[in-house]
């Protein structure tokens, strides 16, 4: 737990990210739909009125430099606490510190940042609430992952939400022109700016360390300006951000999953490229595919089901990259399918019905029978064994429960397969209607 220390000029040893850190909201780079003219945290600082916050967004895209300006902005003493080493401890020590603050001759607010906010537990968030609804502090909380999963809705309820954007390209080059505009490094070529630009993600944090390696390095190698090949050597491997258990996780596979099931090829592909690149493991791309195939295309083409099962096969014989081949023929071939949720909507239908029905005892000709006594009585009396009938089709048996009335679970779609099950199912309601006619 750290207060904000002294303002002070700022030194050459310092890390890059910290000279470069904004001192007042105008230069703040980027989250424009939050601290524009007329934006709500704009407002919010202009107001005077400090209020309790969470600040969603990726790393790296300004939810602790907002916080700390916030606290400049209010003349309000600053706390921060890490919830991934911080404890119930830290909590009652910024109690004790705000109160400190409120009761001595110079009365100052208090605002506490919480980074990572969905670190602590519910016990641990809950020890704020007290605080918060008092007025002792302002709280302000940080957090990548959703806060409606990961935050108490208690203290969700008592703090606004503010949704941070990665940085655009045209951002991440300001930041690029503040570090060259204080001489911090050297002069980049076009084509290694925009290597470097793409590297970071959207992440100024990961660009500014970045850009403290490269001039380190060129300094050492007295390398001006820097050149593509050069950046490729010093970077090595280039890698993506990618969070494989978090939010980010889920919101790409769901992109993959929406871009199926709309028929777009080249959008699945992109994001199953996205997801591999990520590091996703291909055995749950896999099952995700068999998913979809089930639930987005059913028996519209069943032939989709067989290819993606497989596909995850094949992925099992060879392994990576060469078994991404074959996921990647999968998803190309879902996205293309004809699309039923017909199965998928009659299945959850049958599971609804039969959730709130009562059990019903199994119609006498239907339930088996093989023993004596079972048939004595009449244990499968009266049924009719299908293949014995015209068409393989005993029109006007009955399968459903006696007062069951047919519920109408499955409704084909009229799309491929699907047309021609939905001209048989019709065809064989006729000939029981004729029946019971």
């Amino acid at each position: 737990m750290a207060k904000t220390p002294a303002a002070s000029a700022a030194s050459p040893h310092q890390p890059l990210a910290e000279r470069l850190r904004p001192k007042s909201l105008g230069d703040v780079i980027g989250q424009q739909h939050l601290l524009g003219e007329g934006m709500p945290l704009r407002i919010a600082f202009e107001s005077g009125r400090p209020h309790s916050c969470i600040l969603w967004g990726p790393p790296g895209v300004g939810k602790t430099t907002i916080a700390r300006l916030m606290a400049d902005a209010f003349d309000a003493q600053f706390i921060s606490i890490s919830a991934v080493l911080g404890g119930v401890k830290d909590i009652r020590e910024a109690v004790e510190q705000a109160q400190a603050a409120r009761s001595g001759l110079m009365a100052q607010s208090t605002i506490v940042f919480v980074d990572e906010v969905h670190r602590f537990n519910k016990s641990q968030q809950d020890a704020f609430l007290p605080h918060v609804e008092s007025g002792l502090f302002t709280f302000i909380g940080a957090t990548t992952e959703n806060p409606s999963f990961e935050v108490n809705s208690a203290l969700l309820s008592r703090a606004a939400v503010y949704v941070l954007q990665p940085l655009s390209e045209v951002d991440l080059r300001k930041i690029v022109a503040r570090a060259q505009a204080i001489r911090a490094v050297p002069a980049i070529e076009k084509i290694a700016e925009d290597r470097l630009i793409a590297y970071a993600d959207g992440d100024a944090r990961r660009l500014l360390n970045t850009l403290e390696t490269l001039s380190v390095a060129a300094a050492s190698e007295q390398r001006d300006p820097i050149d593509d090949a050069w950046l490729l050597r010093v970077l090595g491997e280039r890698m993506r951000r990618y969070d494989k258990g978090g939010e980010q996780f889920y919101d790409t596979i769901s992109a993959l999953h929406k871009s199926v099931r709309g028929s777009d090829p080249d959008a699945a592909l992109y994001w199953l490229v996205r997801m591999l690149d990520g590091g996703a493991d291909p055995r749950y791309m896999a099952r995700r595919l068999v998913r979809m195939a089930s639930e987005d295309i059913g028996l519209a083409d069943p032939r989709a089901l067989r290819l993606a099962l497989d596909a995850a096969e094949v992925y099992e014989r060879l392994g990576s990259p060469e078994g991404e081949l074959a996921l990647a023929e999968c998803v190309v071939y879902l996205a293309v399918a004809p699309k039923s949720n017909a199965v998928y909507k009659a299945y959850n239908a049958a599971r609804a019905f039969v959730k709130q029905d009562g059990t019903r005892p199994v119609p006498m000709h239907l339930r088996n029978a093989p023993t004596r006594l079972m048939k004595a009585l009449d244990y499968g009396k009266g049924y009719r064994y299908a293949h014995d009938e015209e068409g393989g089709f005993a029109a006007g048996e009955r399968y459903l429960p006696e007062g069951m009335e047919p519920p109408g679970f499955y409704q084909p779609v009229e799309r491929g397969l699907e047309i021609r099950i939905a001209e048989k199912l019709r065809e064989l309601r006729r000939r029981n209607d004729d029946v019971g006619g």
